[in-house]
């Protein structure tokens, strides 16, 4: 029975990495589709429900007392090492692969392997920080482009009829203009009604007669438009997965990325898998209690995130976790990890 536990313990670890990174990949071009975003939301309840079952797989270890997988040399969890402190020999990690009995590199008991593996962890932990935060800053701000969408929506050259109205600038940190919101009427090409946009975004004044690109819908007019010369709209009005699309946000969101995941997440890699000792790393991999902490963690950041993939109302404590997920995510990862 202790053996079948290892082996789950182990295999929930595998099948929930890759779910997780397959939710991560998903998550960074589900911006510019309608919800549900089933992609992350299936694959990330895998990541989530493995997490939940090696937990309790670990504790199922412990109440048997066998806190640890197979010892050096492929012994039987009966006769394995325990991972408590102290319990370990003085160098069992660290054997050589070539003296007799010391584990081959890829075993649970080699200090290459458990290094490698807390490194896979670390990139995984980097790639969702970045891929929650690319995420939120690319998604759209209203629920205009969907409603458009789902009506068949199409960008096409338009002029705008009339002068402007409630035209205010838009500045950026150091108060200099950067654009202009405003409200136009526009007569758009091979359309006979006039489509109104509220917002509406560009570079530059808009006057009588300005000609702009307006995403809208030929066979419902009366929904209005939406004019945004920041944001990628043929991408938009495609609906299709696309990671960090050809316009502001989207450089915005590959910028954020980079910096989460590159940045924080390498760096945090390398000093959480390389400078501890492999014997607390290998504890930690299999304590239930830092298992526990992580799971409960990923648990909770999925049901945060549920109501946005879903394209429901959230509320305030699941908008709160789900935005600065990317940060708690590194924070319970280092505090779980342990030198």
């Amino acid at each position: 029975m202790a053996s079948v536990l290892v082996w789950l313990v182990r295999l929930c670890g595998l099948v929930g990495w890759a779910a997780g990174v397959v939710a991560c990949v998903w998550l960074l071009g589900v911006a510019p589709m309608s919800h549900p975003w089933n992609g992350p939301l299936v694959w990330g309840g895998v990541a989530a429900g493995c997490a939940a079952v090696r937990v309790v797989a670990l504790w199922s270890l412990r109440l048997m007392g066998e806190d640890g997988p197979p010892g050096p040399g492929g012994a039987s969890p009966g006769s394995g090492v325990s991972l408590e402190k102290g319990a370990r020999k003085s160098g069992a990690v660290r054997s050589g692969a070539g003296k007799p009995g010391a584990p081959w590199p890829w075993t649970d008991d080699s200090a290459l392997w458990i290094k490698g593996r807390t490194v896979a962890v670390w990139l995984l932990v980097g790639l969702a920080a970045g891929a929650m935060f690319g995420c939120l800053m690319s998604m759209q701000s209203n629920d205009r482009i969907e409603r458009l969408r789902d009506a068949g929506a199409e960008v096409g050259p338009a002029r705008v009829v009339g002068e402007p109205l409630r035209v205010r600038p838009e500045r950026d940190d150091e108060d200099r203009v950067k654009g202009y919101a405003s409200r136009l009427t526009l007569a758009v090409a091979g359309g006979r009604a006039r489509v109104l946009v509220k917002g509406a975004y560009t570079y530059d004044r808009p006057r009588a007669g300005t000609p702009v690109q307006v995403l809208w819908s030929r066979s419902r007019p009366e929904l209005g438009g939406y004019v945004n010369e920041s944001r990628d709209l043929p991408a938009l009005a495609a609906g299709r997965w696309k990671p960090f699309p050809d316009d502001d946000q989207g450089r915005a969101a590959l910028f954020a990325f980079v910096l989460v995941t590159v940045v924080f997440g390498l760096v945090m890699a390398a000093v959480f898998s390389l400078a501890p000792d492999p014997d607390a790393l290998q504890e930690r991999a299999w304590s239930a209690w830092a298992q526990t902490v992580r799971g409960l963690f990923v648990a909770g950041l999925y049901l945060a995130w549920r109501p946005i993939l879903l394209g429901q109302e959230a509320n305030l404590v699941s908008l709160l976790f789900a935005g600065g997920g990317f940060v708690l995510i590194l924070l319970v990862y280092a505090f779980t990890t342990g030198f």
